[in-house]
């Protein structure tokens, strides 16, 4: 019996060292492959006309973001405050800046935090001011679908967000680059 659970710590001790460097690059992965080119997309569509549309968000963008305050002026944002300008602006970099931020892996434990922030704003925007509450759309934990866009979804995006925020980019990333380059030589 010794000998097994010899064998058995071996193995996954193994496994599990390699996972301290593979974890947070697979999870980094997983942010790439699920959400840069989603929120990419999403910022996209709040940038508004020229060349400095990026100062001067589309109306949509004060639609995605406010929806009630915009249809309670008539759609013309030009009655918004300069609140909503920077909440919309803010939204919007962070939907380019954030995931990109992750994938590479700089500053990713803020990155990562600033977009588990995100996350949650986008699901109450979503629940309140779009009224998404149907059963299909809002879901719920512990039933018997895994589906649903809010609440099944966007707790797999927050676990996999907060686990960078726990454990850092990894050993592949510019977080641990640059921690090399600035720590002084050992000689």
């Amino acid at each position: 019996m010794t000998i097994l659970v010899s064998l058995y710590d071996t193995i996954f001790g193994l496994i599990e060292r390699i996972g301290d460097w593979l974890l947070p690059l697979i999870a980094r992965f997983v942010v790439g492959a699920t959400l840069l080119v989603y929120y990419w997309n999403s910022g996209l569509t709040k940038i508004g006309d020229g060349m400095f549309g990026i100062f001067h968000p589309s109306v949509g963008a004060y639609a995605q973001i406010f929806p009630k305050q915009l249809e309670a002026v008539g759609y013309d944002s030009s009655q918004l405050s300069d609140f909503h300008w920077l909440v919309v602006i803010g939204g919007t970099w962070a939907e380019f800046i954030l995931p990109v931020m992750i994938v590479i892996g700089l500053a990713t434990r803020a990155a990562s935090l600033g977009l588990i922030g995100f996350v949650v704003v986008q699901s109450l925007t979503d629940v309140y001011g779009h009224a998404m509450t149907d059963t299909k759309t809002l879901g719920a934990w512990f039933d018997r679908f895994p589906d649903s866009v809010i609440m099944d979804q966007r707790l797999f995006w927050i676990f996999v967000l907060l686990y960078l925020v726990l454990r850092g980019a990894g050993a592949i990333s510019f977080d641990a680059l640059l921690r090399r380059r600035m720590e002084p030589d050992l000689v």
